[in-house]
């Protein structure tokens, strides 16, 4: 999967490759390496069954690498985000509301995807939000690139993804051999994600469903097929139809609790209960406790469900963060125990005022979607100096109040 986009430094263009920390020195000198690596790698992908026909459809205009992915696969974070700035950039008024308008449009569809597999229709709708605001990524030609283009550039570029790459851009090259794509709309992200649902290709050709029944398995341009592809890995990984995948809940003070699952009825027993007042539904499933923002931020017993959404994406945050949006795109609510922000929050419409605001004062220049990430905390951070605030790079009341205020 892929979600946020970072700043791509200065000089990129001059195409610096990086090879365990050497650097080539001429572009044409690399290039030709590339183009080396190119003819070799056809040798290989003849042994996995590519023709000669397919692999020259899947390179035509392939002839250097992408110095934006080589850059990207560089890239360090030098901020870690709070638990709170996650889940408040995922799930929000936005994300619930297209979502619901989602589950409208495609009401058919999530009937028929649910009876043949078994998944909750809201998880899928909150996993479409998380991997690609529900399609929108795909239209954005400054993220979307050529996936043969890219794992090819990590294969020959990245020594810590090259295994990785060479064995995703086999499975590349196998989807067009197959005919479910063709190579012009085989896009995804710099680390070869794809679709509406984000599936690195050897987890499209194991879990990929033709579920419009057209012959081919696509995940770019049918919604039914990225959401029923969706489905099926969650289904084949154990989704136990009509549970749920956890709780919010109340801790009792003053005492320590045990770690690893025991059923619910056993966490009732020693005083947990459900944050909404209501009782558990199945005491007898097991669960673990998740406390993501310590003992004083919500608390979650996350059951079976909870571990199977792991399987789409391994983190915590983000099995957390597809329950808790799908719960609200459901109906269930909002937390009842908020997270520990260290001030008042905004709503997404007064962060996308707050990203406006800054933009017409010049001290921000990327998008207004609501989104605080590192542009946005910069250029927070760059106004509350200037405005004799303490610099925390927070989208709080205060700053949006000063700032209306010039």
């Amino acid at each position: 999967m892929f979600f946020r986009t970072t700043t791509i430094r200065a000089g990129v263009a001059a195409l610096a490759l990086v090879f365990g920390g050497m650097v080539s020195a001429a572009p044409a000198f690399a290039d030709a390496g590339f183009k080396r690596w190119i003819a070799d790698f056809r040798g290989t992908a003849a042994g996995a069954g590519i023709s000669g026909s397919t692999f020259d459809r899947a390179f035509r205009g392939v002839s250097e690498p992408d110095a934006e992915v080589l850059e990207k696969a560089r890239y360090q974070p030098e901020f870690t985000a709070p638990v709170w700035d996650y889940f408040d950039n995922r799930v929000n008024e936005d994300s619930v509301r297209v979502g619901r308008e989602m589950a409208r449009k495609y009401r058919s569809t999530l009937d028929k995807i649910e009876a043949r597999f078994g998944v909750d229709r809201h998880v899928l709708l909150a996993i479409w939000s998380m991997e690609s605001n529900y399609g929108e990524i795909l239209k954005n030609d400054k993220v979307m690139r050529n996936v043969v283009r890219s794992l090819a550039t990590l294969a020959y570029g990245d020594k810590r993804r090259a295994k990785f790459a060479r064995t995703q851009l086999i499975a590349a090259l196998k989807i067009l051999q197959r005919g479910d794509i063709d190579e012009s709309h085989l896009t995804g992200s710099w680390a070869g994600a794809m679709g509406h649902t984000q599936f690195i290709p050897t987890s499209f050709i194991a879990y990929g469903v033709d579920f419009d029944g057209n012959g081919r398995r696509d995940i770019w341009t049918s919604v039914p097929d990225a959401l029923a592809t969706a489905a099926n890995l969650l289904a084949k990984n154990g989704w136990r139809s009509g549970q749920t995948w956890g709780y919010e809940v109340v801790l009792p003070q003053g005492r320590k609790f045990p770690g690893g699952k025991m059923s619910i009825g056993k966490w009732a027993e020693i005083g947990v209960t459900r944050a909404s007042g209501k009782p558990f539904r199945d005491t007898g499933q097991s669960a673990e406790l998740k406390v993501p923002d310590g003992r004083s931020g919500p608390a979650f017993l996350a059951t079976k469900n909870f571990f199977v959404l792991k399987a789409y994406n391994n983190a915590d945050k983000y099995a957390l963060a597809v329950g808790l949006l799908a719960d609200q795109i459901a109906g269930y609510g909002e937390l009842v125990n908020d997270w520990n922000r260290p001030f008042t929050k905004l709503t997404f419409a007064e962060k996308q005022e707050l990203q406006k605001r800054l933009l017409t004062l010049g001290y921000y220049d990327g998008e207004l979607d609501g989104k605080i990430g590192s542009g946005s905390r910069e250029a927070i951070k760059a106004f509350q100096e200037r405005a004799g605030l303490a610099a925390d790079g927070h989208p709080s009341k205060e700053v949006l109040t000063t700032l209306r205020q010039r």
